[in-house]
């Protein structure tokens, strides 16, 4: 459990990282969009090849298509609650919605990091080693992610220790998220890890979708898909090592 914690805490830890890239690196808004864009491609291979191809060999495509909708589900659900608190522009370097709450803007920063974090403790189960495609697909979104909403938070008069904060919260979340995954699924049903883990691929294809990819085409345009294909071809040639 410490081990998937600590893995956890590695993959949050991005969020910091951009955090502070983006309040303190004057980067524009076209540059973020495109490293979101990469970091999307990064995190597509991992859904793919690391969560629904390993669930679907552990029990087979009905736990893969139940798991998949459930997540979907579940994501679009919690997102669309967010929205009307005003967290529906919570990763745009421009800014959240005028009047979103700092409640929408943690709930939206948490539905959208911990099914990453839960994948990273699921790939654990029955490995000697963590699986690496999973935590560095979600440091390397999650960077970009946090880049991109500290930018616009600090654009909308937040302060530095509000927006630091906000990310600390979510980092001790997503280290609890990969230990809890690890804990609550060892010695489980094959079929059970099959679902959480398709679970945790279809709300992050669908936060992706939803959230970060259309982001990423407002401010970078048409390179967005260029470069959501090279973080793809990166991520899937990790996986394949």
């Amino acid at each position: 459990m410490l081990i998937a914690a600590w893995w956890g805490f590695v993959g949050g830890a991005a969020l910091l990282i951009g955090a502070l890239l983006g309040i303190y690196l004057p980067v524009s808004a076209r540059l973020i969009g495109l490293v979101m864009a990469f970091g999307a491609g990064v995190l597509i291979s991992a859904v793919a090849f690391e969560l629904a191809e390993e669930a679907y060999q552990r029990s087979g495509g009905t736990a893969v298509v139940l798991g998949l909708l459930a997540g979907a589900g579940t994501f679009f659900i919690g997102d669309w609650f967010i929205d009307r608190a005003g967290g529906h522009r919570r990763k745009s370097p421009n800014g959240p919605q005028p009047g979103a709450g700092p409640m929408a803007l943690v709930l939206g920063a948490l539905l959208d990091g911990i099914p990453e974090s839960a994948a990273i403790g699921v790939s654990l189960l029955g490995n000697a080693v963590v699986g690496l495609p999973v935590v560095a697909a979600v440091f390397m979104s999650n960077i970009p992610e946090s880049m991109s909403a500290s930018a616009g938070l600090k654009k909308t008069g937040r302060s530095t220790r509000y927006v630091l904060g906000l990310w600390t919260a979510v980092l001790a979340a997503s280290t609890l998220a990969a230990a809890l995954g690890y804990q609550l699924l060892d010695g489980a049903d094959p079929s059970v890890i099959a679902v959480i883990q398709s679970f945790a691929a279809g709300a992050i294809l669908t936060m992706l979708a939803d959230t970060m990819v259309p982001e990423a085409v407002e401010h970078a345009g048409a390179w967005v898909g260029l470069l959501t294909a090279l973080g793809f071809v990166a991520a899937f040639l990790l996986s394949m090592a």
